[in-house]
């Protein structure tokens, strides 16, 4: 009767781990599927190539820093930019229907929590910033994000914003 428990209770826990896990490859496959399909339109292909040039980004930093990051470090991570986009996506759409200042104020509540929520402090500036100094993009925000802490600000400054 043990071994059955035992069994079991390593069989939840493994499966709990495989599917935190997943979660980083999951916004990275689910953004590459989007920018491979034929269907999708321009905004849909920019879009995702952004997330996932973040998720590259937070790999290559963390491996270059010598950061032994768990993998809820990346899931955390990849779940709030994931959120972080799709909220942004919503109430620019929200604000849209209002007004054009409107539309420009959730730009800005957005973009600044990016920037102002490093990740990794980087100092290259150009490459960080590729997509902020990029008047054509659908995502004017730092790669080098806490997106957990973005995304917190970001929620917390739409309210005022959306009212």
């Amino acid at each position: 009767m043990k071994r059955i428990i035992l069994t079991l209770v390593f069989a939840v826990v493994a499966m709990t781990a495989v599917n935190a896990q997943s979660l980083y490859k999951r916004v990275h496959d689910n953004a590459t599927a989007v920018v491979n399909n034929a269907a999708s339109n321009e905004q849909q292909i920019q879009i995702n190539q952004f997330k996932i040039t973040v998720l590259n980004y937070m790999m290559t930093q963390s491996k270059k820093r010598n950061l032994n990051k768990d993998d809820y470090f990346f899931d955390s991570q990849a779940v709030n930019l994931a959120t972080f986009v799709t909220d942004f996506e919503t109430n620019i759409i929200k604000a849209r229907q209002i007004s054009t200042e409107k539309r420009l104020a959730v730009i800005e509540c957005y973009r600044n929590a990016s920037l102002q929520n490093p990740l990794f402090n980087d100092t290259d500036k150009d490459a960080t910033y590729c997509y902020v100094n990029d008047k054509q993009t659908y995502t004017p925000f730092s790669l080098d994000t806490d997106w957990e802490k973005a995304y917190d600000q970001a929620t917390k400054n739409i309210k005022a914003i959306l009212k």
